[in-house]
C-alpha cells in the first residue's frame, strides 16, 4: 500500500492524526461547513430534543470516509450537553461486548458508530429493542431451557456512520428516524474551511494557494487538512508562517498528487485497466487481484472520487475508464 494512500486517503488514523485533526474540528454548528441539508436536518433534531428534554431521534450518516460524520456527531453531543460514546462496528465482536456499552449509557448520551454496516447481524440485533423501547432482549440458556431477560437501558441517542449504506440490513436501516447523505465538498466550501483551518494554525495563506490546495483536496475536508499540514512544514522549513502557491507546488510535487486530486494508487488503478484489461469492462474481483489491494479499499476510498470525476465508469460488465481517465494517463506517463 502506497505512503500517499496511507497519510492522505487512509480512513485509519493514529494517535497524533487523531489529536492534529481534533485542532481543525469546528467548534460549533455555525462554524460547520458545507452539508447545508444534512446539518439543518441535525440541528432541528437536535433543539427538539432540548425542548422535549428526551433522548434524540437515531440518525443514520452515510458518505464516503472523511466529510465530517464524526465531527458532525461531536457537535450533536455537544449540543445536547450530553456525553459522546464512540466505537468501530469492527470492534464489537461479541453481543456482551454491545450490551456492556449500552447499559452504561446516561439518559440522553449519543452513542457513535463508526462503520455500522461491518457489525455482525449477531450483533446488531441487540440494537433492534434498544432503539426501539430502550431495554435489551437478552437469552440466556439454551434449548427448552432458554428464557429472555429483559434488561432496561437508559434514553439514548445512536449516531451511525457508513460508507455503505446499501449494506446494512433493512431492519436496522428502518430504526433510525433520519437517514442523511454526505455529499463531497465544492473547492469553494474546501476553501474556507483551510482558511479556517489556517488561523487556528496561524498561518497565512496566499489566495492562489488555497485555491489549489481546495482544488487538488478530492472534495475531502480530511484530505484537505492533511495537505495543509504539509504545507505548512514547507512553510516553516522556508523560515515563514506565510504558504504561497510555489510551496504548494513542491508539496503536491513530492505527495505525487495531481491537479485533480489523483495521487499515486489512483492513477493506478486507472492504468491498470487501460493495460492490462483493454480499458475494460473488468470485474472488481480481477481488478483488485491485479492491484493486490483490498476490495472495501478500492470501492470505498478510491473509486467514489474517481466516478465522480468521470474517470471511471460502472457497467453491468464492470468497470471502465472513460476518454479523460485515458487522456490524463497519457499526460503522466510522458
Amino acid at each position: 500500500m502506497t505512503e500517499n494512500f496511507q497519510r492522505f486517503l487512509s480512513n485509519d488514523t493514529g494517535e497524533e492524526e487523531r489529536f492534529q485533526e481534533s485542532r481543525l474540528r469546528p467548534e460549533g454548528f455555525e462554524e460547520y461547513i458545507g452539508q447545508s441539508k444534512v446539518v439543518e436536518n441535525i440541528h432541528v433534531m437536535v433543539e427538539s430534543s432540548n425542548i422535549r428534554q428526551q433522548a434524540m431521534d437515531h440518525a443514520l450518516l452515510s458518505g464516503p470516509p472523511g466529510l465530517g460524520k464524526t465531527s458532525l456527531a461531536m457537535l450533536v453531543a455537544k449540543a445536547l450537553g450530553s456525553e459522546l460514546h464512540v466505537i468501530s462496528g469492527p470492534a464489537i465482536e461479541k453481543k456482551g461486548d454491545l450490551a456492556a456499552i449500552l447499559t452504561n449509557l446516561q439518559p440522553r448520551d449519543v452513542l457513535f458508530i463508526d462503520e455500522i454496516h461491518r457489525m455482525h447481524i449477531s450483533v446488531e440485533e441487540i440494537l433492534y429493542s434498544a432503539m426501539e423501547d430502550f431495554r435489551l432482549d437478552i437469552v440466556i440458556g439454551q434449548g427448552p431451557s432458554a428464557r429472555t431477560m429483559q434488561i432496561e437501558v437508559s434514553p439514548f441517542t445512536l449516531i451511525g456512520a457508513t460508507t455503505r449504506s446499501g449494506l446494512l440490513s433493512n431492519p436496522l436501516r428502518t430504526r433510525f428516524m433520519a437517514n442523511l447523505h454526505f455529499d463531497f465538498y465544492q473547492p469553494e466550501e474546501l476553501a474556507k474551511i483551510i482558511s479556517n483551518n489556517a488561523q487556528k494554525l496561524n498561518l497565512e495563506v496566499e489566495s492562489d494557494a488555497l485555491s489549489h490546495m481546495a482544488k487538488c483536496s478530492r472534495g475531502t475536508p480530511r484530505i484537505a487538512n492533511r495537505i495543509l499540514r504539509r504545507v505548512r512544514d514547507f512553510a516553516l522549513v522556508d523560515g515563514g508562517n506565510k504558504i504561497n502557491e510555489e510551496q504548494v507546488l513542491k508539496s503536491l510535487s513530492l505527495m505525487e498528487i495531481d491537479e485533480y486530486g489523483l495521487d499515486r494508487m489512483d492513477r493506478k488503478i486507472l492504468s491498470v485497466i487501460l493495460d492490462y484489461y483493454g480499458g475494460g469492462p473488468v470485474g472488481i474481483d480481477a481488478l483488485c487481484a491485479t492491484l493486490a489491494e483490498d476490495r472495501s479499499t478500492i470501492e470505498d476510498v478510491f473509486e467514489p472520487f474517481l466516478l465522480k470525476e468521470g474517470f471511471l465508469i460502472r457497467t453491468p460488465r464492470g468497470r471502465e475508464i472513460s476518454e479523460k481517465a485515458k487522456e490524463h494517463i497519457a499526460k503522466y506517463s510522458n
